[in-house]
């Protein structure tokens, strides 16, 4: 099932190349306007952040607290995660609960949070997914997966590696 998603998915991408003025995304523009920028909180309890509009990214030291550093993205790198938010075309009404099988939905304790605040041409996107499903949905995977891209990114960054270790776990 996964690879006719991604199928699909390349599909789309080569429409929406062919055809700007395709509808399902017209709230994103095909260049990344000049006041793109974003936020993400994430992990447990959300003490993980990446912030492009201060510039900063805030590590969860777990028993230690947290720790921030300066960090600012490329404009080669925001150009990078721009693409990606358009190819799972983020401005697009998302669905983050899963359907119940046999009634019920599984659910799971410790869990990750994430929250996206994400402005694009003066329009601000709210998003927030839970990691309490057991099982994400579709739109909930790509937007983990956009958050692990993004943060794979900040953890090649001097500034980031210069953040303390994490001591401890939740449990």
């Amino acid at each position: 099932m996964g690879c006719q998603q991604s199928g699909k998915k390349e599909e789309l991408n080569n429409e929406i190349t062919k055809n700007v003025t395709d509808s399902t995304n017209q709230n994103m523009p095909k260049v990344m306007p000049s006041d793109f920028d974003f936020s993400i909180q994430f992990g447990v309890q959300k003490k993980n952040e990446i912030n492009t509009f201060e510039g900063t990214v805030t590590k969860d030291l777990i028993a230690d607290g947290t720790a921030t550093t300066e960090l600012i993205l490329t404009e080669e790198e925001m150009k990078d995660i721009y693409e990606e938010m358009q190819e799972i075309n983020i401005a697009e009404t998302k669905e983050f609960t899963p359907e119940p099988i046999n009634g019920t939905v599984c659910m799971q304790e410790p869990y990750e949070e994430d929250e996206w605040k994400i402005i694009i041409n003066g329009e601000t996107l709210k998003l927030s997914i839970s990691g309490k499903h057991c099982e994400p949905t579709n739109d909930g995977k790509q937007l983990i997966e956009l958050r692990n891209y993004v943060f794979n990114i900040i953890k090649s960054k001097g500034e980031y590696k210069s953040l303390p270790e994490s001591n401890g776990g939740y449990q």
